[in-house]
């Protein structure tokens, strides 16, 4: 088989045979001793187990092929195992694998730093303070608001995920589970209303709301919870992620920016799931014009090697030394995975991929919504695409129930896909796919549609 990365067509059959019985037998045997051995907080969809990748295809233990439609959930944005990535993490290996950035001097994080501080939006100089994982870089972002402003609150928006750590499950407000039995939590933080348009919180509707759901903070936070002055940040996602994929209306984020400049707020974008091309920019924001105070990044920095950062202005990340560090933050495996992963994306020309394939398929989706009523909406920007699914297209009552049947005949048809927030299923492909392959992801969905609506 010629390689997907080659510059001919691979020759394998783009379909996969259609599956009627997964899991296989090894992949079976190794979800029961996962079961007895790792602990059940993980959320397993479905019983893939990975054995190996190839840009957007996966292969399993026993051999079945599936279209990946998760990216790992949006982190190998070159796709899986591209080679320029293995091999700069190859050749890094065989120099030094770890001395840590806290206490010493490497190349590799200034070189990156660079390149952050070149594709980060806004003209001031910057530095990068590096964490492994996007959990810890909104951890990070809000030690050092409160560093910067001496303001105890933060605001955060309903829907929002942020991470698990105690920090940031504080700012979290996407779903029960994540919160049920950690409390309390980290005082003063409050949460207020996401522009999600399609299931509007305020009950108006876009443009004549002018987005009220923002005027909820001056006149009911401001106006009854808080003094403005009080709050350090505001932290938002440009496009809520686990929250259902929700990509808010047009004015949200310039009016939450000029509301932010009013106080003297400082703008935390969490851009974890967001950044680094996902959305046909290097951020998300960028396609609203705004320059945040503190940029959040994970996930597809580093096409799956443990990675964070926080980027922020000179005169704002002037925190001492020993005021927060860790071990392994930036580590040099990840840095030249990191260098690596932005070389791609810049030579082959995949943020203009993004875009146009993306455009492809949220055109096929809402080609799909004419002949199946149960999508009640399609969203998204770039190769961040959600499909809200509903029972009834008059009363958009969610339809849970028929996503999670969904997923599981995606899969059995070799397709992986997973959900974002109630009824939200979520197409995040790595962001060098191509056309055909986006083509066949309609045709496995409208035949698992077909299955899960009629079967």
């Amino acid at each position: 088989m010629t390689s997907p990365f080659g510059n001919e067509a691979d020759s394998t059959p783009l379909r996969p045979e259609l599956r009627t019985s997964l899991p296989g037998p090894r992949a079976a045997e190794l979800v029961a001793r996962d079961r007895d051995l790792v602990s059940p907080s993980y959320t397993r969809s479905y019983p893939f187990v990975m054995a190996r990748g190839e840009r957007v295809w996966v292969w399993d233990v026993d051999g079945n092929r599936f279209l990946d439609m998760t990216a790992g959930i949006a982190v190998v944005n070159t796709g899986h195992a591209h080679p320029r990535v293995v091999a700069a993490v190859q050749e890094q290996a065989t120099r030094f694998l770890h001395m840590s950035g806290t206490d010493f001097y490497y190349e590799l994080q200034v070189r990156l730093a660079e390149r952050l501080n070149a594709i980060a939006p806004g003209d001031a100089p910057k530095r990068v303070f590096y964490t492994n994982s996007g959990t810890e870089s909104v951890e990070a972002a809000l030690k050092l608001a409160r560093y910067v402003t001496g303001r105890p609150r933060a605001l955060a928006f309903i829907g929002a995920f942020h991470g698990r750590t105690m920090g940031s499950l504080s700012l979290t407000a996407s779903k029960p589970v994540h919160r049920r039995g950690f409390a309390p939590l980290l005082p003063e933080v409050i949460h207020v209303p996401y522009g999600y348009c399609y299931r509007c919180p305020v009950n108006l509707t876009y443009p004549e709301c002018a987005v009220a759901c923002l005027d909820w903070i001056e006149e009911q936070v401001f106006g009854h919870l808080t003094p403005p002055d009080e709050v350090a940040a505001i932290i938002v996602e440009p496009v809520q992620g686990e929250g259902g994929y929700v990509v808010p209306p047009p004015d949200f984020h310039p009016k939450l920016r000029a509301l932010c400049d009013r106080y003297g707020i400082l703008l935390i974008a969490d851009e974890v799931q967001t950044g680094i091309g996902r959305t046909g920019r290097w951020f998300a924001l960028e396609h609203w014009n705004v320059v945040p105070d503190i940029i959040c990044v994970a996930k597809g920095i580093a096409s799956g090697l443990p990675l964070g950062a926080i980027i922020a202005p000179r005169d704002l990340m002037t925190w001492p030394p020993g005021a927060h560090a860790n071990t392994f933050g930036g580590n040099p495996l990840a840095c030249v995975a990191a260098l690596a992963t932005l070389d791609v994306i810049e030579e082959e020309n995949l943020l203009e991929n993004a875009t146009r394939m993306g455009e492809r398929l949220m055109a096929g989706l809402r080609a799909l919504a004419e002949r199946h009523q149960v999508i009640g909406d399609v969203r998204g920007l770039g190769l961040m695409v959600g499909v809200e699914l509903v029972t009834d297209r008059q009363t958009r009552h969610p339809a849970p129930e028929l996503r999670d049947r969904l997923v599981q005949a995606c899969f059995q048809r070799g397709m992986l896909v997973l959900g974002a927030g109630t009824n939200v299923l979520r197409f995040m492909p790595p962001l060098n796919i191509r056309s055909e392959e986006i083509d066949l992801a309609l045709e496995v969905l409208d035949e698992a549609l077909q299955e899960a609506t009629t079967g």
